[in-house]
This record gives structure tokens, sequence and C-alpha cells, in this order.
């Protein structure tokens, strides 16, 4: 298994989450982003968000992978990313 679902408290938007969590005895930080990407302008969702959403996936600090795009709403769309982890052995 290489996921494991954690339920956490609703957080406010562009804020940094650390997990700490215990694999075989070893302890492993997360590190997880959420921040708010805007329709750059537009009032409304754009008819087609796929070139906003790529550039910002694609211009973002390649230290941090994304991992969830959430729903969009009327003026922006939140985007989870997680910290890329130092290769874990175990």
């Amino acid at each position: 298994m290489k996921e494991v679902v954690i339920l956490i408290p609703d957080i406010d938007v562009e804020q940094n989450i650390e997990i700490e969590v215990r694999i075989n005895g070893r302890k492993k930080t997360l590190q997880y982003r959420v921040e708010l990407l805007t329709w750059e302008g537009n009032d409304d969702l754009p008819a087609d968000p796929v070139p906003i959403l790529k550039r910002k996936i694609e211009e973002y600090d390649k230290d941090w992978e994304l991992m969830e795009i959430g729903a969009p709403g009327k003026e922006n769309i939140p985007l989870m990313f997680r910290k890329k982890p130092d290769t874990l052995s175990i």
C-alpha cells in the first residue's frame, strides 16, 4: 500500500501542513501546501480553465508535486501540493 488517507481538521487555504508518521519505527515528516489559484482577473470560471491550471502547475516550485485539484469555484480553484519526499527506504 502506497498511500493512507488521513482526515485532518479544516484548514485555511494557503497554509502549510506537516504530518509526522512512523513507518516501521522510522519517523518521517510529510509536508503539504494548499493554495488557491484565481482565474486571473476573470469574474467567473473560464470556459476552458485547463491552460491556466497547466501553466500554474508547470511553473510551480519543482520541490513540490501536485497531489489534488479541488472543485473549481466561481473565482478560484484549490490546489494541494506535497513536498517531494526524499528517497524513503523501508
